[in-house]
Parts: structure tokens; sequence; C-alpha cells
């Protein structure tokens, strides 16, 4: 399994002959999409989701597959079988990669806010993708994709959320708003010198590819 870091919170995932992005949104180069057997998108803000991206890359590639939640289906509307809505606890394969839904809401971001559900995808048991919350699957994660910066985030949660799912690896994703110093700034405190997550940290920059099989 081969990951490649896009904008943002977007990650392309390749599998033998199968090609999955995840959360390809207004910060994600139309690039990632292409060529790809499925989308699936955890909900539906921007950064996460754009109604046009998504239909322009089901126009030209009719065979595209896309899974989602209830609220970025609504979106979609006249897209028929090509839209699956799933939520927590369901299960469906992508071309041999098994996935597994996780988690109901996004992360609050203020109690005045109107909640936004929210769903993570685990595939193959080996990699996490949470959306905008902190969810912590049952079955074990190889490799968790950590939002590290948004309107809702909080190092000290973030510290705590990969203590108590004990992944075998982190990687940061949900980067856009951060300049470089906040890059180091977070690396700092998730890594090896800050208060300690048990769990190595590691962030790429878009374009960067990494093996998935070791960890």
């Amino acid at each position: 399994m081969k990951l490649t870091k896009f904008g943002h919170a977007c990650v392309r995932i390749e599998q033998n002959d199968t090609t999955v992005v995840i959360d390809p949104g207004l910060f994600t180069e139309p690039a990632a999409v292409e060529g790809a057997d499925a989308l699936l998108i955890t909900h539906e803000h921007f950064d996460h989701f754009t109604e046009d991206q998504v239909r322009a890359a089901l126009a030209a590639n009719p065979g595209l597959r896309i899974w989602t939640n209830r609220a970025v289906a609504d979106q979609l509307a006249g897209l028929g079988a090509a839209v699956s809505v799933v939520g927590a606890g369901d299960a469906f394969e992508v071309g041999g990669i098994d996935v597994l839904v996780h988690g109901e809401w996004h992360a609050v971001i203020h109690p005045d806010a109107p909640p936004v559900s929210n769903i993570g995808f685990l595939l193959d048991g080996r990699l996490f993708h949470p959306g905008d919350a902190l969810t912590v699957p049952e079955q074990p994660v190889a490799t968790l994709l950590l939002p590290i910066a948004g309107p809702w985030n909080k190092v000290g949660e973030l510290i705590d959320y990969v203590r108590e799912l004990a992944p075998g690896r982190v990687l940061g994703i949900h980067d856009a708003v951060l300049s470089d110093i906040g890059l180091g700034i977070g690396e700092r405190w998730l890594g090896e010198h800050g208060p300690g997550t048990g769990v190595p940290y590691g962030h790429l920059r878009p374009g960067a590819g990494l093996e998935l099989d070791a960890v």
C-alpha cells in the first residue's frame, strides 16, 4: 500500500491496481483524483469536499465510485449508483481494499455552531483517516493520519488522542493553514521532543509518498 500526500487533508492510496483518494477539497491539487477508482469523503466542509470537483472527476471517469455520508451525498444528487451513503459500523470493499467506517460527528468548534456529521475510514486495518474528529476505532491502527491544524484543534487533545489510539505511526495532515514555523511547532509537541505519545510522528509535504507495509 502506497500513500501519497496531496494538499491539506487529502491522501491518495494505491494498492495493486486500485487507487483510492480521501478528502479531495478546495486546497487539493486536481491531479490527486486523476485515474482514481474511488473517492472517500469524510464530511461536507470545503477543505475536504467541493461538489464541482467531484462532479468533474466523475464526468472524466464514469467508472469512479464515491463513498460518503448523507450530508455530502445530498449535494451530489443525480449521480445515481456512483454515490454510496455509509455510516458508523458499515464495511465495504474497493478493489480488494477493505474499508471500515467509524465515527459520526465532526469535532466541536464551538457550542453555538451547528453540529456537522463526519465519518472516518479505516483501510485494511493499516491506515485510518478520521476526517475532522478524534475517533478511536475498536480495531488496531498501523498508521494514523492526524489532523494537526484547524479551528477545533488543541495540541494537548491531539497528544492524548494518539496515546489512547496507540497506532504504530502518526502522519500529520490537515495542515494548509500552517507555515513552516507552525509545522515545526507541531512536530516539536507531537514528536520525540514533546511530552511524548509513544508513537513515531512524521509529516509529508504535498506530493511526497510513503510505503505503508512496514511500521
